[in-house]
């Protein structure tokens, strides 16, 4: 077995050899009365002698320490060895004696064994759990760091994206504005040049009529100075011309706030952050909490969420006969397609994906949803007679997980979020759901509103939105009753028709809530706010008596139904 350097003892040597003078083979046991180490041989001929046959030879790790020498402070030449039992002080035979008469004294050696002991013990359970269990942790907040990193690094990337985008939207529309101002300076420009020349030739005609009034002025013919100055001089008006009116530019109306909302901004999840999980000390292999394969899983998922949408009619994709059952009230979906089906008798039956029998137990469950499968893949299922919650592992073993005391556990459900484990309960007239995390521990219990009026009557079955969101069938109330993870009432559902039994409920990757209407032959689905989007099946495609459902890891819907262990599997998603 190999060890890591930081589990090798510190008391660690090369080569323990045995005590026995002149031989020098590997030390296996020890003597606990001579404090001697020996080989395999060296202890037989040691057991086999006289003096020592009646000896505990023990196996070298088991062995007793040898009491350490510490001479008595008062009588230096005798040793301690031995403790006061009233004084709770280690002296040596000659202070017992003397000091204290009459005391009882117990062997220091023997003490001294049983504290090594407790020493040995408390190194045991750090180096094979506390150093183990932090290593991981601290190995777990590598990973998370090395996550966090590529988090942010995705967010400034996505940050570049939008800013060149809005870049070159901006570009586009400041060349466009511009392309715009230059037409406009070319055609002003133009019509300021045609009256530049309007004037030009004005001002041409004015010189050429002052330079003819000069000729008149130094003509010595009256005559003529008479005649033309009459017909000729009559100046032309100046010429209108109009004042080009410019373009205006009316500056964008703009703030920070408003960049904001075109590039995005980065904020925090109001969301409590979840505290490191810590395996039980019974575990000693720890493993994280979120492992790459499943923050892979938690990807694909989100990227097949904004792909899917509800589609417009329901098909039928296949159907099983389930083996063992008579009817299917309840389904269970395990790891690798394995499923949990129960009917109305207390059959608990375990298939595989060909629907081949693999485990049947009996129990008291009838149509309630008694039964989940966990994280792990263990299923777990209600005892309402002996009030607890049993649990089956992996290999078929059947063991006691929690006791819920005076309340009759009923439903139950496994987080797909946190393992966290939902049970409903009933006492007298009394019912409630309680949280319990995966280990077993309680943590919540939701029973009365903010008035303080009771929420539930049966909880029939019970199931948890991606949002956190408790979501119960209560078949004495007629409704579906959901409540936040806080336990705060949201909504209830009452169905679309005067008969309205809910059984079965579940939901899938988009929030929606499906819900078995058992006496109205429907299958109901609402969105996440309780708001009513159709009747997803009716009985004109086969519903007689629905009572249970599930999706599938494919976002297939498996219904089952009452008077039949058939199980008929829906495409509803697109």
């Amino acid at each position: 077995m190999a060890f890591s350097k930081s589990q090798i003892p510190f008391t660690a040597q090369h080569y323990l050899v045995c005590g026995t003078e002149d031989c020098e083979k590997n030390c296996q046991f020890y003597c606990n009365p001579c404090h001697r180490q020996m080989c395999e041989q060296c202890r037989d001929e040691h057991q086999k002698s006289p003096d020592t046959k009646n000896h505990e030879v023990v196996p070298y790790q088991q062995r007793q320490r040898p009491l350490p020498e510490v001479k008595c402070q008062t009588h230096v030449n005798r040793y301690v060895d031995m403790l006061c039992e009233q004084c709770q002080v280690a002296v040596c035979s000659k202070c017992a004696m003397k000091d204290h008469g009459r005391h009882i004294f117990i062997d220091l050696e023997t003490v001294y064994a049983e504290k090594c002991a407790i020493c040995l013990n408390e190194i045991n359970k750090i180096e094979e759990y506390f150093l183990p269990t932090s290593q991981d942790l601290l190995k777990s907040t590598k990973t998370d760091s090395t996550e966090i990193k590529k988090i942010m690094e995705s967010i400034r990337t996505s940050m570049r994206a939008e800013a060149e985008s809005l870049k070159s939207m901006v570009d586009a529309v400041t060349s466009d504005n511009i392309k715009q101002v230059n037409e406009q300076e070319k055609s002003l420009l133009q019509l300021l040049n045609s009256q530049d020349k309007k004037y030009n030739d004005y001002i041409s005609y004015l010189n050429e009529l002052v330079k003819k009034c000069h000729g008149y002025l130094s003509s010595k013919d009256l005559q003529i100075l008479m005649s033309e100055i009459t017909k000729s001089l009559k100046i032309d008006p100046i010429p209108e011309t109009t004042r080009p009116v410019p373009p205006v530019f009316t500056a964008g109306q703009y703030s920070k706030e408003d960049v904001t909302k075109l590039l995005g901004r980065v904020t925090v999840p109001d969301t409590k952050p979840e505290i490191r999980e810590i395996k039980p000390m019974e575990t000693v292999s720890t493993q994280l909490k979120y492992t790459e394969k499943q923050r892979k899983r938690d990807r694909e998922k989100s990227d097949m969420k904004q792909t899917l949408c509800l589609s417009s009619s329901v098909t039928k994709v296949r159907e099983y006969k389930v083996p063992g059952v008579y009817n299917v009230c309840h389904i269970s979906l395990g790891k690798s397609g394995i499923l949990w089906v129960s009917d109305n008798g207390g059959n608990l039956v375990k298939t595989d994906l060909q629907w081949n029998q693999l485990q049947k137990i009996q129990t008291n469950g009838r149509f309630e949803g008694y039964h989940t499968v966990t994280q792990d893949g263990d299923l777990i299922f209600t005892d309402k007679e002996n009030k607890v919650i049993n649990r089956i592992t992996v290999d078929n073993t059947i063991t006691e997980f929690i006791k819920t005391g005076d309340w009759e556990p009923i439903s139950i459900h496994s987080s797909h979020i946190n393992g966290d484990i939902l049970v409903g309960m009933i006492k007298d007239k009394e019912a409630k759901v309680t949280r319990y995390n995966k280990t077993g521990k309680e943590i919540q219990n939701i029973q009365r509103d903010t008035k303080g009026q009771k929420m539930y009557k049966y909880p029939h079955h019970i199931t948890e939105n991606i949002n956190g969101d408790i979501c119960k069938s209560d078949l004495n109330k007629y409704a579906v009753v959901v409540v936040n993870k806080s336990g705060q009432h949201r909504f209830s559902y009452t169905g679309q028709g005067s008969q309205f039994y809910p059984f079965g409920i579940c939901t899938d990757l988009l929030g929606h809530i499906i819900v078995c209407n058992g006496i109205g032959r429907t299958v109901d689905i609402l969105d996440q706010d309780g708001q009513f989007l159709s009747l997803l099946l009716t009985e004109q495609q086969g519903m007689i008596g629905p009572r249970s459902l599930c999706v599938d890891d494919e976002n297939n819907l498996l219904v089952g139904q009452y008077g039949t262990n058939t199980v008929t599997v829906y495409m509803y998603l697109q």
